[in-house]
Protein backbone atom coordinates (compact mmCIF):
# COMPACT_ATOMS: atom_id res chain seq x y z
CA UNK A 1 0.00 0.00 0.00
CA UNK A 2 2.99 2.13 0.75
CA UNK A 3 4.37 1.91 -2.71
CA UNK A 4 1.35 3.05 -4.32
CA UNK A 5 0.70 5.84 -2.27
CA UNK A 6 4.33 6.62 -3.25
CA UNK A 7 3.62 6.35 -7.17
CA UNK A 8 0.48 8.44 -6.91
CA UNK A 9 1.95 10.97 -4.98
CA UNK A 10 4.86 10.89 -7.90
CA UNK A 11 2.32 10.96 -10.89
CA UNK A 12 0.66 13.74 -8.65
CA UNK A 13 3.52 15.71 -8.68
CA UNK A 14 4.37 14.90 -12.38
CA UNK A 15 0.50 16.60 -13.14
CA UNK A 16 0.96 19.58 -10.88
CA UNK A 17 4.83 20.22 -12.42
CA UNK A 18 3.15 19.75 -16.20
CA UNK A 19 0.00 22.22 -14.68
CA UNK A 20 2.96 24.65 -13.44
CA UNK A 21 4.87 24.53 -16.57
CA UNK A 22 1.58 25.53 -18.92
CA UNK A 23 1.09 27.95 -16.91
CA UNK A 24 4.88 29.73 -17.01
CA UNK A 25 4.80 30.03 -20.76
CA UNK A 26 1.33 32.00 -20.85
CA UNK A 27 -0.88 28.69 -21.93
CA UNK A 28 -4.55 29.17 -22.81
CA UNK A 29 -7.66 27.27 -20.92
CA UNK A 30 -9.59 28.81 -23.68
CA UNK A 31 -10.25 25.73 -25.87
CA UNK A 32 -12.65 27.56 -27.78
CA UNK A 33 -9.35 29.36 -29.48
CA UNK A 34 -7.30 25.69 -29.10
CA UNK A 35 -5.87 23.79 -31.83
CA UNK A 36 -3.51 20.98 -31.69
CA UNK A 37 0.07 21.67 -32.08
CA UNK A 38 0.48 20.87 -35.60
CA UNK A 39 3.37 18.77 -36.88
CA UNK A 40 4.68 15.53 -36.58
CA UNK A 41 8.47 15.86 -35.05
CA UNK A 42 12.16 13.76 -34.32
CA UNK A 43 14.08 15.20 -31.41
CA UNK A 44 16.90 14.43 -28.81
CA UNK A 45 16.42 14.80 -24.80
CA UNK A 46 17.33 13.23 -21.18
CA UNK A 47 15.78 10.76 -18.81
CA UNK A 48 16.28 10.64 -15.54
CA UNK A 49 14.37 7.83 -13.62
CA UNK A 50 12.84 8.45 -10.18
CA UNK A 51 12.45 4.95 -9.18
CA UNK A 52 15.56 3.42 -7.26
CA UNK A 53 16.69 0.12 -7.79
CA UNK A 54 19.81 -1.97 -7.34
CA UNK A 55 21.50 -0.27 -3.97
CA UNK A 56 19.25 2.82 -4.02
CA UNK A 57 20.67 3.29 -7.74
CA UNK A 58 18.57 5.75 -10.16
CA UNK A 59 19.23 5.05 -14.08
CA UNK A 60 19.36 8.20 -16.48
CA UNK A 61 19.24 7.72 -20.16
CA UNK A 62 20.19 9.84 -24.15
CA UNK A 63 16.45 9.87 -25.71
CA UNK A 64 15.80 10.19 -28.87
CA UNK A 65 11.47 10.58 -29.11
CA UNK A 66 9.28 10.97 -32.41
CA UNK A 67 5.85 11.97 -32.97
CA UNK A 68 3.66 11.14 -36.16
CA UNK A 69 0.60 13.25 -35.76
CA UNK A 70 -2.67 11.63 -37.52
CA UNK A 71 -4.52 14.40 -39.00
CA UNK A 72 -7.27 15.37 -38.67
CA UNK A 73 -8.17 13.18 -35.09
CA UNK A 74 -6.34 13.91 -32.18
CA UNK A 75 -4.46 10.86 -32.11
CA UNK A 76 -0.48 10.12 -32.56
CA UNK A 77 1.79 7.62 -32.58
CA UNK A 78 4.94 7.97 -30.42
CA UNK A 79 8.25 6.01 -30.02
CA UNK A 80 11.16 7.01 -27.57
CA UNK A 81 14.57 4.79 -27.32
CA UNK A 82 16.64 5.34 -24.31
CA UNK A 83 19.81 4.82 -24.41
CA UNK A 84 22.51 4.50 -21.72
CA UNK A 85 25.93 2.56 -21.00
CA UNK A 86 24.68 0.03 -18.98
CA UNK A 87 21.03 -0.69 -21.42
CA UNK A 88 18.26 0.56 -23.91
CA UNK A 89 14.67 0.90 -24.43
CA UNK A 90 12.19 1.66 -26.76
CA UNK A 91 8.62 3.03 -25.79
CA UNK A 92 6.48 2.66 -28.22
CA UNK A 93 2.79 4.41 -27.69
CA UNK A 94 -0.40 5.52 -29.44
CA UNK A 95 -1.72 9.31 -27.20
CA UNK A 96 -4.81 10.85 -27.43
CA UNK A 97 -3.84 14.49 -27.53
CA UNK A 98 -5.61 17.15 -25.92
CA UNK A 99 -4.80 20.84 -27.46
CA UNK A 100 -4.50 23.93 -24.99
CA UNK A 101 -3.29 26.59 -27.79
CA UNK A 102 -2.34 26.70 -31.26
CA UNK A 103 1.24 25.71 -30.32
CA UNK A 104 0.77 23.54 -27.28
CA UNK A 105 -0.85 20.03 -26.39
CA UNK A 106 -1.12 18.06 -23.19
CA UNK A 107 -1.15 13.87 -24.22
CA UNK A 108 -1.77 10.27 -22.64
CA UNK A 109 -0.26 7.77 -24.50
CA UNK A 110 -0.66 3.80 -23.40
CA UNK A 111 1.76 0.93 -25.08
CA UNK A 112 4.50 -0.86 -24.09
CA UNK A 113 8.27 -0.10 -22.55
CA UNK A 114 10.65 -2.67 -24.59
CA UNK A 115 14.00 -2.83 -21.85
CA UNK A 116 16.82 -4.66 -22.38
CA UNK A 117 19.16 -3.94 -19.26
CA UNK A 118 19.07 -1.39 -16.48
CA UNK A 119 17.17 1.77 -18.32
CA UNK A 120 14.82 4.54 -16.78
CA UNK A 121 12.62 2.64 -17.98
CA UNK A 122 13.02 -0.81 -16.19
CA UNK A 123 14.80 -3.99 -17.24
CA UNK A 124 11.96 -5.69 -18.94
CA UNK A 125 8.96 -5.41 -21.19
CA UNK A 126 6.26 -3.85 -19.49
CA UNK A 127 2.76 -1.97 -19.97
CA UNK A 128 3.63 1.60 -19.96
CA UNK A 129 1.61 4.97 -19.67
CA UNK A 130 2.71 8.35 -21.06
CA UNK A 131 1.43 11.86 -19.96
CA UNK A 132 3.57 14.48 -21.64
CA UNK A 133 3.34 17.83 -22.98
CA UNK A 134 4.54 19.35 -26.56
CA UNK A 135 5.02 23.07 -27.04
CA UNK A 136 6.26 23.95 -30.75
CA UNK A 137 7.86 27.31 -30.62
CA UNK A 138 6.45 29.73 -32.93
CA UNK A 139 7.68 31.00 -35.92
CA UNK A 140 10.06 28.34 -35.87
CA UNK A 141 10.06 24.23 -36.83
CA UNK A 142 11.26 23.52 -33.15
CA UNK A 143 9.44 21.82 -30.57
CA UNK A 144 10.09 21.50 -26.86
CA UNK A 145 8.59 17.89 -25.43
CA UNK A 146 8.52 16.72 -21.67
CA UNK A 147 6.78 13.65 -20.34
CA UNK A 148 6.69 10.94 -18.39
CA UNK A 149 7.24 7.25 -18.87
CA UNK A 150 5.02 5.04 -15.94
CA UNK A 151 6.25 1.01 -16.85
CA UNK A 152 4.68 -1.03 -14.42
CA UNK A 153 5.94 -4.13 -13.28
CA UNK A 154 9.09 -3.01 -14.89
CA UNK A 155 11.81 -5.34 -12.85
CA UNK A 156 13.08 -9.14 -13.61
CA UNK A 157 13.52 -9.08 -10.15
CA UNK A 158 10.78 -7.14 -8.63
CA UNK A 159 7.84 -6.08 -9.56
CA UNK A 160 7.85 -2.36 -8.75
CA UNK A 161 7.23 0.12 -11.33
CA UNK A 162 9.09 2.18 -12.96
CA UNK A 163 8.67 6.04 -13.24
CA UNK A 164 11.26 8.19 -15.85
CA UNK A 165 10.86 11.64 -17.01
CA UNK A 166 12.51 13.00 -20.06
CA UNK A 167 12.76 16.16 -21.86
CA UNK A 168 14.49 17.61 -25.15
CA UNK A 169 13.93 19.45 -28.31
CA UNK A 170 12.88 18.14 -31.50
CA UNK A 171 12.22 19.52 -35.34
CA UNK A 172 8.72 19.15 -37.08
CA UNK A 173 8.51 18.16 -40.29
Amino acid sequence: MERLQAIFSKVGALALGSVAIASSIGLSSDRSAAQAAYGSYVGVGGSVGLTEVDNDERYNAVVVAARYKLLPVPLSLRAQGFFSGDGSAVVPTISYDFPLTWQADVYLGAGAALASGDTPVGDKVSFAIQPGVDYSVPNTRFVLFGNAVIAFDAYEDESDTAISLQGGVGLRF
